[in-house]
Formats: structure tokens, C-alpha cells, sequence
């Protein structure tokens, strides 16, 4: 189809191909308009005609309201829609819908197993900072261990400086302080780290013991402490860095994988970049996948809360109970208040590459962003970097930059991060494998180095929604068994931790 109908009674339809002024358009409905311009792909046409201050409707949801006339056949876009902010009837639970049953043997995934018990997809060595004033010693060890010089040891994935930019200035016992220590130990309790250097500078407010205190690390997991002011210097600490890295080397590479049941998985969403295709093609798709893992008794964790706002009336009809669907609604209250703080609003979106790509308002990007987490029931409503609770569907609280979100995911204990975009990203989520999935073919033909699944085949009719879905879902099982992502053949992962800094800087 020259455009898709999402819905029939939605007031546009979705250009798959770029749309001459004058051509005649059918869609699934019946409902035939005349193009009055140039529609490029992934953008919105009018098939009806739609009054000032009239709403607009895609998935059979507002988007927005007229800010014009507009004409059937007409482009709808950011000349004549806008942000409405309209009131939503909030439901509790009335959408729960059961995770779909899994038949046949249960699927599994060749991991690590931890001496605790836990599961993980990857060996690093980490390199924990607990201040921006050991980020450079950090960076100097690590880039002792590039690929080459850990040849032989095939069980080591590699070693990652966790860098930042802060651990010092902050208010004690704040929420900004606070949030980066869940951050941190977060990341030294993920089970894809079998190894850990703990360094710090030695006068920072953050201090390595109060790091380190109550930290659940695996009795296998290898651990080293250094104070560069302690130890003699940035030259000396980065020797004894290197040094405690290459004893743990050949110990961490003696680990082998072995078969381990898929529902011990933790599955991170997200995306980036998106376009007018994200909601219809690679978002649903991720979304069945979610909704597979969830079914074999996994975890997967939705994200980027300023990203479904609009959309979150969706989220707490498929709450657990009224209490977990309030929490969401909470949290969207404190996004309202934290950004008009800054002197803005929570709806400070679509991008300037989101718009082009086709999105016009907040409201049609967090549809097409809440898809990712399929029709599973809301489970649990999350701080960021909050430990991510098996079974069942999540949402964490975070911001919706990508590295940002992403950090609190990780930090939370997804094993493999599934990210979608339409615009493409370059991300990289280590010490988790980060899975790129394109909403349109020409991304994926423009970016094949960055790209590991498209999912525009959807829109060019060569494969079905649950067709995309189940080859998500069988490339996240291949992943997490140690297939290369995109991402980490390029070497990407370390730059994007970022743990989101919040509160005073004193």
C-alpha cells in the first residue's frame, strides 16, 4: 500500500513511499483522497477533512490538534499540527492481558553461570570510577587491553573504563548523590562483570568504601581496590592497574558457557532516532519479542519516561493493581515539575531528526514508543537503575537521552539491550550487548555496519509483524549466547556509560 491505515477511523495515514502531488491514494478502508502535495515517507497525509482546533488521530489516539484547515489529501505535519495537552481518563488495570503461554520445549542460551547464581551473556573486566578525578587513570589502564592484546583469551570480552563526571561536589545523602551510587554499584553487581577494579582518587566525597558497602557481588566475581593518591600517583596507579587486570585475565577466561533456560533473562527497550515507521514497524515487532520472554517467566523493562508521555493511559490500564499504574502517573508528575524547573516542559519533543523523519508532537512519538513493550501487564514501576524484578514487564523511570536511559537499564541488570531507530544510532551498551533494530530498508542499506536486524521488511510486505518478532526474539537468545552485535564489533560501549546527574553541584 502506497500508505497504511493504522486504524479505521484515524483522521491520516502514513506515506510508505514518497507521495506525488495529484496521485490518487486508496487505503485498507475504502477511503480514496487526491494528494495537494509532496508527502514524503514516513510522514502523514489527511484523509479527511479537519477544522481548527479539530484533533487528529493515528492509532486510533489524539496526536495533536489542528492548527489550520486541513484538507483531506493534505500533509500533516508541523505547519498545521500541534501539542495538545488534553485531558486523559485514567484506568487501572482494565487491559491486563496474561503473557502468552510458550508451547513446545523451552528455549535456552549458552551463558555464563555465576557462583550466586545468576546468569550472564558476557565476561568484562570493569574499571568502577568513583570520581571524574580518576577518569583518565581509568581510560589509561583500560586502553592497555584493547581487542588485539586479549587474543588469547576468548572467554574475556574486554575491558571497560566506567568513567563519569561527577562523585565529587555533590550534597551527601541527596537524591542526585544518591541516584549515582545505585548507578555505580549497580554496574559492579551486573553479572556481566567478572572482574572489577574499584579506583578512586582518595579525597572524593563519593569514597570507594561507601562504594563498595553492601555491594551483592558473586564470591567468583575478582576484585581490586586503588586510591591513585594512596598508591603513588597516576604512573604508578596505572601500572598497578594493569597489573591487577592481567591476573585476572587468565582466571576470568577459564569460565565456559553452558545451556541456561531463556526465562533467566533480563531484556532492556529502548530507542532512538525514531521515525514515522517506529510505531509501526520495529516497535510493535520488539514488542512481541518482549511479550515471548515475559510469557518463559523473563524480565524486559520499558524506559524513557518524557517518551511515553501522553501514552501512559495505555500503561496503567495494563497495570497490576491501581497502585503500580498511580506510581507511573507520580512520576509523570515529578517530569512536570523537574522541567518546568528548568524552564521547559515535558512535551520538549520530537527532535529536529524525528521530525523529519515524520513525527510531529510528543503525543504520536510515545504511542509508537510504548508499542515496544507489547500487551503484557505492568508489572513494577522503577527508580532509575533499580535492580529489575523477574518475572514479568517493568518500567524504569529515566530520562529519554539514550545513553542516559540506557545506563539505568544496565545498571538495573539487563543482560541485552534492544534499541530501535529509524533515523540510526550508533549506540553501544557495554558491559551489555546492545542490538540495533532498523524501522525502515533504507536505514538498514544506508548503515548495514551499525544496523543487526531491520525491520522495515514489515512495510515492504515481505515478512509480518510476529514474523519480525520471533527473529528479534531468536536473535536476542543468539546474542546473549555470544553472537557479536553491530555495536560491539565496532568497539562501542564504554563512552556511553552516563549516569544521569541530578540535584546541586556545590
Amino acid at each position: 500500500m502506497p500508505a497504511l491505515e493504522l486504524n479505521p477511523h484515524d483522521h491520516v495515514a502514513v506515506a510508505t513511499s514518497d507521495l506525488a502531488p495529484g496521485e490518487l491514494l486508496q487505503v485498507s478502508s475504502g477511503r480514496r483522497v487526491t494528494l495537494r502535495g509532496l508527502v514524503a515517507r514516513g510522514h502523514k497525509v489527511a484523509l479527511v477533512d479537519i477544522e481548527p482546533g479539530g484533533t487528529v488521530t493515528k492509532y486510533g489516539q489524539v496526536i495533536g490538534v489542528a492548527s489550520a484547515r486541513i484538507a483531506a489529501g493534505e500533509h500533516v505535519h508541523t505547519h498545521n499540527l500541534e501539542f495538545s495537552d488534553g485531558d486523559r481518563a485514567y484506568e487501572f488495570g482494565t487491559a491486563r492481558v496474561a503473557a502468552p503461554a510458550w508451547t513446545g520445549p523451552r528455549p535456552t542460551f549458552a551463558g555464563y553461570r555465576r557462583a550466586n547464581g545468576r546468569a550472564a551473556t558476557r565476561n568484562y573486566i570493569g574499571i568502577v570510577t568513583s570520581v571524574n578525578c580518576s577518569a583518565a587513570t581509568a581510560r589509561m589502564i583500560a586502553d592497555e587491553f584493547r581487542p588485539r592484546d586479549l587474543a588469547g583469551f576468548e572467554n574475556v570480552h574486554g575491558v571497560i573504563a566506567l568513567t563519569h563526571g561527577s562523585g565529587c561536589g555533590l550534597v551527601s545523602d541527596s537524591e542526585g548523590a544518591n541516584l549515582l551510587l545505585r548507578t555505580l554499584r549497580g554496574y559492579a553487581q551486573h553479572p556481566n562483570l567478572a572482574g572489577i577494579v574499584f579506583l578512586g582518587l582518595g579525597c572524593e566525597m563519593l569514597q570507594l568504601d561507601l562504594l563498595q558497602q553492601d555491594l551483592d557481588l558473586s564470591p567468583d566475581v575478582l576484585v581490586e581496590k586503588l586510591i591513585i593518591q594512596a598508591t603513588g600517583g597516576v604512573r604508578a596507579t596505572v601500572a598497578a592497574g594493569v597489573r591487577a587486570v592481567e591476573a585476572m585475565l587468565p582466571q576470568v577466561d577459564r569460565l565456559r558457557r553452558e545451556p541456561i533456560d531463556a526465562g533467566e533473562l533480563v531484556l532492556g527497550l529502548n530507542c532512538g532516532g525514531s521515525d514515522g515507521y517506529s510505531g509501526i514497524t520495529a516497535n510493535p515487532a520488539l514488542g512481541v519479542a518482549s511479550d515471548l520472554l515475559v510469557g518463559l517467566g523473563g524480565a524486559s523493562v520499558l524506559a524513557e519516561t518524557p517518551e511515553i508521555y501522553g501514552a501512559e493511559h495505555l500503561l496503567t490500564s495494563r497495570a497490576v493493581s491501581e497502585s503500580v499504574g498511580r506510581t507511573l502517573l507520580e512520576r509523570i508528575d515529578w517530569w512536570r515539575g523537574y522541567t518546568a524547573a528548568g524552564g521547559g516542559t515535558v512535551d520538549n519533543n520530537p527532535s529536529p531528526g524525528n521530525k523529519a523523519g515524520g513525527l510531529t508532537t510528543i503525543l504520536e512519538k510515545s504511542l509508537g514508543a510504548v508499542a515496544k513493550a507489547g500487551q503484557s501487564e505492568l508489572s513494577h514501576v522503577l527508580r532509575y537503575a533499580d535492580a529489575i524484578p523477574r518475572p514479568g514487564l517493568s518500567f524504569m523511570d529515566t530520562p529519554g537521552y539514550d545513553p542516559v536511559s540506557v545506563t539505568g537499564l544496565v545498571a538495573g541488570g539487563a543482560h541485552v539491550i534492544v534499541f530501535t531507530t529509524g533515523r540510526g544510532s550508533v549506540l553501544g551498551t557495554k558491559p551489555a550487548p546492545c542490538i540495533k533494530v532498523a524501522t525502515n530498508s533504507e536505514l538498514a542499506r544506508q548503515m548495514p555496519d551499525d544496523i543487526d536486524l531491520n525491520a522495515g521488511v514489515i512495510v515492504d510486505g515481505t515478512a509480518t509483524l510476529d514474523e519480525v518478532g520471533r527473529q528479534i526474539f531468536d536473535l536476542l537468545l543468539e546474542v546473549a549466547s555470544g553472537r557479536e552485535t553491530a555495536s560491539e564489533s565496532l568497539g562501542i560501549g564504554a563512552d556511553e556509560f552516563v549516569p544521569w546527574q541530578l540535584g546541586a553541584v556545590t
